[in-house]
């Protein structure tokens, strides 16, 4: 193969090469090929032109350079990639492969270059490496909305807390990040709080720190903030947090707050925060803030980031407006159910004791409830009964059914007579659900008292006689609306010390135990009861059957005095519980409750006690929400009080808390008792011990909440 074949294969090959002079130290382009022209635009004369001209600083190469011309001056063959400029100006990027041309003396003649162009390769790495990181973006984001939505899951959990869910974005998405919610006026958010009002319209947003300058030029921005609490404004704003709004308006509040909570992370190039809005189904709820790492307000995020943050503050919206309505309805059906059910009054001559719990699953509404009516002085009626469901349908029919057992049995005294009025009534009123009850009356005449009953397809009541059980299973018959003919009415007679125990099936009945296991369960648990009192025997029933109920629970018990009953007096538990409604009505019924346990333990210093629930079951009442569980113990030294409401915020006392209402409930607490307070499963249980001594003068007596 001749010169002339191996010149014309290098002339025509398609990889670019070009001969350069070894024995010039700059290395001056003698020779190209074809290719070469092609890629660059220059030929031999034109290269060596240029071949000096400078590349753009940003496209050097330093280090790469420096390579070649140690591996020229070691007259060695060398790799590089280097950034080359063609004769149109625009630069490119080529891996240059410059290999030495030796004479027969050993010098180097000339250099040859072939030169591979990286264009395309590396357009495709590029993007490859854009998908690559579009993906990682993608996945963040939707770990960070899983995360989102984790802390969010438990819709029923008030205390899953807003800064929680700031912290996860301040961590992985933003510089800074904050919530505020619109309750008449923006505040910081810390968690779900459906106690709070829906939000509206407020504009109680206080003097801005940041006036408008009057005397000069600048006017007033728009209130862009409020615009978006109005609903005016469906996508995020920008807020300039050196701007200048009108006095008092939701734009300078929160100019000036996120300024003072976010100064380490405020920088001349996040002058702007983003706002986006936290929207319920009809209305704005709240705010959510953020400075964004790089950039300022919404230009400083890229479509992924905002993305998340719209989900975020919408999903976070929903959940606040899902936990309000939530609350709205257990409260509705709470207070439906409460109403229904009658303040137990004093019975003369009887020890009565009543207890009724929702199950907490359903809407805290239900079909059980119970009465106790005082006829006459000598005659008192007892019933308890169960509509079928859980639901404020069951609770509208037991309200229908409860009113007119009441009617009849204030009428007509003999229970079967009663049931047979009410049977003819019900079929007329077309009540849709089915229920059972128990309807009794205890007649005093010359010192002792005397049971009629009848059942209407209800579980049998449980007469207790020195602790042997009787179940009174007769005078039974179908459930209400479907007797037909005539009720039975049974009797007996009662002795001091007597007890009737009236249940629902709530109590007993269980997914692992039916009715008769769980009758015979309670029977034994009645047996055993040492207490001397229908409250002491309460409370050892539910202690042993009714910790964790699948239904609604109603109990009533009823005991004979015993003029023996001082002499054994310390044989009853000490320990009572109250389930109370979340409403200023309860405060009265805690002070009586407390008073009479008082007297009933033989405990002195009533008083103190008295002064002392009020003031936390006023504070469950203003403060918490759910209903207030309310529990008593003698301790031997004293009088223990246990108040647990919904609300996991501690209490606090008015010192230290300038412009904060009320307060002072804790401070009569510290003078009267020794206490503290712990979390709950339910939110938060403030406990009191009273301690013993007369009331101190300084202790007077406050508005309850105050």
């Amino acid at each position: 193969m001749g010169p002339a074949v191996l010149e014309r294969a290098l002339l025509d090959i398609a990889v670019p090469i070009a001969v350069l002079d070894g024995a010039d130290p700059h290395l001056p382009v003698v020779w190209v090929n074809r290719a070469f022209e092609v890629t660059t635009g220059y030929d031999a004369a034109g290269a060596r032109q240029h071949q000096r001209d400078p590349i753009p600083p940003g496209a050097r190469n330093p280090d790469a350079l420096l390579a070649v011309r140690e591996a020229v001056r070691a007259r060695r063959d060398v790799a590089s990639t280097l950034s080359l400029r063609r004769a149109d100006g625009s630069v490119y990027t080529c891996r240059i492969q410059l290999s030495p041309l030796l004479a027969a003396d050993g010098t180097v003649e000339h250099w040859v270059a072939a030169l591979q162009d990286l264009t395309d390769q590396l357009s495709h790495d590029a993007e490859q490496a854009a998908l690559v990181e579009a993906e990682r973006r993608e996945r963040r984001s939707l770990g960070l909305v899983a995360q989102v939505s984790d802390l969010l899951m438990d819709v029923d959990d008030r205390t899953t807390p807003l800064h929680e869910i700031a912290s996860l974005l301040r961590h992985a998405l933003v510089g800074w990040a904050a919530f505020y919610v619109n309750d008449g006026g923006l505040r910081q958010a810390d968690g779900v709080d459906a106690n709070r009002p829906p939000s509206g319209k407020g504009r109680k947003h206080g003097v801005a720190a940041r006036q408008v300058d009057e005397g000069g030029d600048r006017t007033p921005g728009p209130d862009a903030v409020q615009l978006l609490l109005d609903g005016a404004k469906e996508r995020p704003v920008d807020l300039p947090l050196d701007g200048w709004f009108p006095r008092g308006s939701a734009s300078s509040w929160l100019a000036d707050h996120v300024t003072a909570h976010a100064v380490p992370n405020l920088t001349a190039a996040s002058a702007r925060a983003a706002v986006f809005p936290v929207s319920g189904r009809r209305r704005v709820l709240g705010l959510l803030v953020v400075l964004p790492r790089t950039g300022s307000g919404l230009d400083g995020l890229d479509q992924s980031a905002r993305t998340v943050l719209e989900l975020t503050a919408r999903r976070v919206g929903l959940v606040i407006d899902n936990a309000r309505l939530y609350d709205r309805e257990h409260r509705l059906a709470e207070t439906l159910q409460r109403a229904m059910l009658p303040q137990q009054a004093d019975v003369e001559g009887l020890d009565v004791w009543t207890y009724y719990a929702p199950n907490s699953e359903n809407v805290q509404v239900g079909g059980d409830w119970y009465d106790v009516l005082q006829i006459s002085p000598d005659v008192v009626g007892v019933v308890i009964g169960d509509v079928v469901g859980h639901d404020v349908e069951a609770a509208a029919a037991m309200g229908q059914l409860r009113s007119v057992v009441r009617s009849y049995a204030y009428d007509i005294t003999t229970p079967g007579p009663v049931l047979e009025r009410v049977d003819q009534l019900v079929a007329g009123m077309r009540i849709p659900r089915s229920a059972g009850l128990v309807l009794s009356t205890l007649t005093r005449a010359e010192g002792a008292w005397r049971l009629e009953y009848s059942r209407a397809g209800h579980l049998p009541l449980l007469h207790v006689r020195d602790r042997e059980v009787t179940e009174l299973m007769r005078g039974g018959g179908p459930l209400i609306g479907f007797g037909g003919g005539g009720r039975s009415t049974e009797s007996l007679a009662l002795e001091p010390g007597d007890v009737l125990v009236y249940y629902t099936d709530g109590l007993i009945e269980r997914r692992d135990r039916g009715l008769r296991d769980g009758i015979d369960a309670l029977t034994e648990v009645v047996g055993g009861v040492t207490a001397r009192d229908s409250a002491g025997i309460g409370e050892e029933i539910l202690s042993r059957l009714a910790d964790h109920p699948e239904d609604d629970v109603a109990v009533v018990v009823v005991r004979v005095p015993d003029p023996r009953d001082h002499l054994e007096r310390g044989r009853s538990p000490r320990r009572r519980r109250w389930s109370l409604p979340s409403e200023p009505t309860s405060i009265g019924r805690a002070r009586h409750a407390v008073v009479r346990t008082c007297h009933a333990w033989d405990m002195p210093n009533a008083a103190n006690a008295e002064l002392v629930v009020s003031e936390l079951v006023a504070n469950a009442v203003l403060h918490g929400f759910g209903h207030v569980s309310l529990q008593l113990y003698d301790t031997g030294d004293g009088l223990r009080i246990e108040v647990e409401d919904g609300n996991p915020a501690p209490p606090i006392a008015t010192d230290g808390h300038p412009g904060r209402v009320g307060g002072f409930g804790i401070k009569i607490v510290e003078r009267l008792a020794d206490w503290g307070w712990r979390p709950s499963a339910r939110g938060k249980l403030v406990w009191a011990k009273v301690r013993p001594g007369d009331l101190p003068p300084a202790a007077v007596r406050r508005p309850p909440g105050s």
